[in-house]
C-alpha cells in the first residue's frame, strides 16, 4: 500500500458521521474521472452548477474543480483555457503555451484541485471526521486558500498556515473565508520559509482534533494533478496540433509542492515530453543546494518536496524574482501595456491576456523561454506551462516593486529596460540538464527534510526511487472513484 493511501474504509464510525453530515447538507463529491474529463459528463456537471456563483461557498462548486471552466468561470470549455504567447513578447519562435489557472472556482487558482485531492480520500476512507476534526492547510500561498475553500463548502473546520510576508490579497481572501480569526496562522518569513510552516504544524498536531494536510508530502496532491492536470494539458496540445505537425517538447512548472510537476509524468508518458522544474535563482536549492529568500510567490523552497518525482525530472531552470517582479509591472500597469503596444507591437488581445499571469506564472513563462532557447526550438515546437493564478492576487505587489526597485515611479523608459533585460535579453544561465548523478543528488537532498526533520522512515523515503512506485500511485484513482460513488449513494439514500 502506498504511503498514507488506504484503499478501504479505515474507521466505519468516522465514515458514517461524514456520510450523515453530507446527507443533511445534500453534498455530493465529484469523481477524479469527472474532473479529468468534465466534457464527457457535461450534461450532469452543467445541471449541477448551472445557477451557482463560481465564487460562492457552495458545495456544488466542487464540480468546477477542473481545467475546463470557460472565461466566465461558469460555462464549460471543450478545450481548457490557454494562451499561446506571441513571439513579439517571448523573442523565440517556439510556441509557448500557458494553461490558465484563474478559471478555477472560489480561489481563482488551480491549488483548489490539490486541496480536494488531499481531503477527499480521507473522507471516503473514514480518516477525517467533519463533525470533529479540523483540517490544517500549510502553504506558501494558494493551497491554503484552496483548503479553506474546500473545507468550508464541505462544512469542515479548517485553518490556513502561511508566511506573514505573502501578498496582502491572499490574507484579505482568507479573512473573508475563514470561520474565525484562529483560522489564519501566520508564520515567520516569506516564500522560502517552509521549515517554519512545518514547525507550526508540529505544534498544531499536538491537538488530536487537528489533521495536517501537508501538500508537500500528500500523495493525493500528486495523484490529482497527474490524473487531472496532465490530461488537460495533453488536450490543449492536441487541440493546437490539429492536422499540423507540431512537436510537444517540454513541460515547465515551478517546483512548489511538486504537485503540478506531476502532470509532467503524464505528459512524458503520453507525449514523450521532457520535464523542467523551475526555482528562484535567489534560492537555488536544486541547482546548487543553495538557500535564500525571494518573492516568486507560489514556489516555496529550501527543501525538496516529498511528492516531487525527482528522478523523472530532466531540467532545472533558475529564474530571478527581479524578473517576475519587474515584468508584473510591464504586464499590469498602463505604462507597461502602452509600451508593449507601441514599441513591442503587441495587439490588445494578447496584452489583455497577460493579466492571467501571476508572479509564479511569469516565472514559469520565463523558464519556458529559457528552455526554448537552450533547446534551440523552432516554430513547430511546443513548450507547455501553467499560470497557477492571475495578476489579481498581486495588486499590492506592484506598489511594493515600484517603491523598492524604481524609486517610486515606473515610466516608459523603465518599462523598456525591464522588457529588454528580462524578456528579450533572457539567456540560458542558471540551468542544468539533469543526468542520473544530478537527479540522485537532488533526490538525496530531500533526506534532511523528510527523514531527519519530519520523521519519514528511510524505507518509505527510498521507495520513491523506483519509477513503478509513482506509476503505481495511479492505480488508486479508479478505487477512489468507486468509493466516491459508494459514499454519494449512501449520502443520497
Amino acid at each position: 500500500m502506498p504511503i498514507g493511501l488506504p484503499f478501504d474504509i479505515v474507521d466505519r464510525a468516522v465514515y458514517d458521521r461524514a456520510v450523515e453530515r453530507f446527507k443533511k447538507a445534500e453534498i455530493r463529491l465529484p469523481k477524479i474521472s469527472q474532473l479529468a474529463d468534465p466534457i464527457a459528463c457535461a450534461d450532469e456537471i452543467e445541471t449541477t452548477v448551472k445557477s451557482v456563483d463560481p465564487d460562492a461557498p457552495d458545495p456544488r462548486n466542487l464540480f468546477r474543480v477542473h481545467w475546463h471552466n470557460g472565461a466566465d468561470r461558469k460555462s464549460l470549455a471543450t478545450v481548457p483555457e490557454h494562451i499561446v504567447l506571441p513571439s513579439a513578447l517571448t523573442g523565440v519562435d517556439a510556441k509557448i503555451v500557458v494553461a490558465i489557472g484563474n478559471r478555477f472556482p472560489m480561489i481563482r487558482a488551480h491549488k483548489v484541485l490539490a486541496a480536494y485531492g488531499c481531503l477527499m480520500p480521507r473522507l471516503v476512507t473514514g480518516r477525517f471526521d467533519p463533525t470533529h476534526h479540523r483540517a490544517i492547510w500549510p502553504s506558501t500561498g494558494n493551497y491554503c486558500r484552496g483548503g479553506v475553500a474546500i473545507s468550508r463548502i464541505l462544512q469542515c473546520r479548517s485553518a490556513a498556515v502561511l508566511p506573514e510576508g505573502m501578498s496582502r490579497e491572499r490574507f484579505e481572501w482568507l479573512e473573508n473565508w475563514v470561520m474565525d480569526p484562529s483560522g489564519i496562522v501566520r508564520t515567520h518569513g516569506t516564500e522560502s520559509n517552509v521549515k517554519e510552516i512545518y514547525d507550526a504544524c508540529h505544534e498544531l498536531a499536538e491537538d488530536a482534533e487537528n489533521v495536517i494536510l501537508n501538500q508537500f508530502s500528500e500523495f493525493g496532491n500528486y495523484i490529482a494533478h497527474r490524473a487531472v492536470t496532465g490530461p488537460a494539458l495533453e488536450r490543449i496540445f492536441h487541440a493546437l496540433n490539429g492536422e499540423s505537425s507540431l512537436q510537444a517538447r517540454v513541460y515547465v512548472a515551478a517546483s512548489g509542492s511538486g504537485g503540478t510537476l506531476a502532470a509532467g509524468d503524464h505528459l512524458k508518458q503520453n507525449l514523450n515530453m521532457s520535464i523542467c522544474a523551475v526555482e528562484a535563482t535567489e534560492c537555488p536549492t536544486m541547482l546548487i543546494n543553495g538557500y535564500g529568500d525571494h518573492n516568486i510567490q507560489g514556489i516555496g523552497d529550501k527543501h525538496i518536496p516529498f511528492i516531487h518525482n525527482v528522478l523523472n525530472t530532466d531540467y532545472v531552470v533558475g529564474v530571478s524574482d527581479k524578473a517576475s517582479d519587474a515584468l508584473n509591472l510591464v504586464f499590469n500597469t498602463t505604462v507597461g501595456r502602452e509600451y508593449l503596444s507601441k514599441r513591442a507591437g503587441m495587439g490588445q488581445h494578447d496584452i489583455s491576456g497577460l493579466a492571467d499571469l501571476g508572479l509564479s506564472s511569469i516565472a514559469n513563462v520565463l523558464a519556458a523561454i529559457k528552455m526554448a532557447k537552450y533547446m534551440e526550438l523552432g516554430a513547430n515546437d511546443v513548450v507547455i506551462t501553467v499560470a497557477t493564478d492571475g495578476a489579481e492576487m498581486y495588486g499590492t505587489e506592484i506598489d511594493k516593486t515600484v517603491k523598492a526597485s524604481f524609486g517610486g515611479r515606473f515610466g516608459e523608459l523603465d518599462a523598456a529596460e525591464a522588457y529588454g533585460r528580462y524578456l528579450l535579453g533572457l539567456g540560458t544561465d542558471n540551468m542544468q540538464e539533469m543526468n542520473l548523478r544530478d537527479r540522485q543528488r537532488v533526490f538525496n537532498l530531500g533526506y534532511y527534510t523528510w527523514v531527519e526533520q519530519q520523521g519519514i522512515s528511510l524505507a518509505d523515503f527510498d521507495a520513491r526511487r523506483d519509477p513503478e512506485f509513482w506509476n503505481g500511485l495511479m492505480d488508486v484513482v479508479p478505487q477512489w472513484d468507486r468509493m466516491i460513488d459508494d459514499f454519494n449513494a449512501v449520502a443520497s439514500g
